[in-house]
């Protein structure tokens, strides 16, 4: 029997893009979705892993240091590869260099457009709009030590409508996520095997 590639999703908030990448892996061949990973203990993506059975964890502050918790856990699920689902916190130099080209973002605009510390969520699309910009999409990318600075996988986009307001033009970009970034994890992921 092949051995599974063990994921780990680390979500800070709802929980939407988790919540189908659970689904879209749930019966997966390689792929396993093995833990869900949150640095607020008062995010919906913790229930949305309890109603999944996915097993999962709150991880913060201290937990991140250097050999400290997070490692241990992520030892105990055996992660293999992690993906970054609307997790708001800058993930440390030693995970980023135990997971080398293993650790993948979404975000949502057209980096390095729209990039950085603070710019998640309805912040992006504020902006988008303010700049008058035609266009915006999402961009996958790999993890580095710097806010949306990693390598780009992956980029497509949409049209920004006169009339969008952050939660219009929210709704498209959520379209797009949901379509394409469980297909490209899987390629991604399965690129490393």
């Amino acid at each position: 029997m092949k051995k599974k590639i063990n994921v780990a999703i680390f979500a800070s908030g709802s929980g939407t893009n988790a919540q189908n990448l659970i689904k879209y892996f749930r019966d997966h061949s390689t792929i396993h979705i093995s833990l869900i990973v949150s640095n607020r203990s008062d995010a919906y993506v913790l229930k949305r892993a309890e109603n999944e059975n996915v097993p999962h964890v709150v991880l913060s502050g201290k937990d991140w240091e250097e050999n400290g918790n997070a490692s241990r856990v992520l030892q105990n699920y055996r992660v293999d590869f992690i993906v970054l689902a609307g997790y708001l916190r800058l993930l440390p130099y030693w995970l980023i260099h135990q997971y080398p080209k293993k650790i993948v973002n979404i975000h949502p605009a057209l980096l390095p457009n729209y990039g950085g510390k603070g710019m998640f969520g309805e912040h992006v699309h504020r902006a988008v709009i303010a700049s008058g910009d035609k266009h915006s999409g999402i961009t996958i990318h790999f993890v580095n030590e710097e806010y949306d600075k990693g390598d780009i996988i992956f980029r497509t986009q949409c049209p920004v409508l006169p009339s969008d307001t952050p939660e219009t033009l929210a709704a498209r970009i959520h379209q797009l996520e949901y379509e394409h970034y469980p297909k490209v994890v899987e390629k991604v992921v399965m690129s490393n095997v």
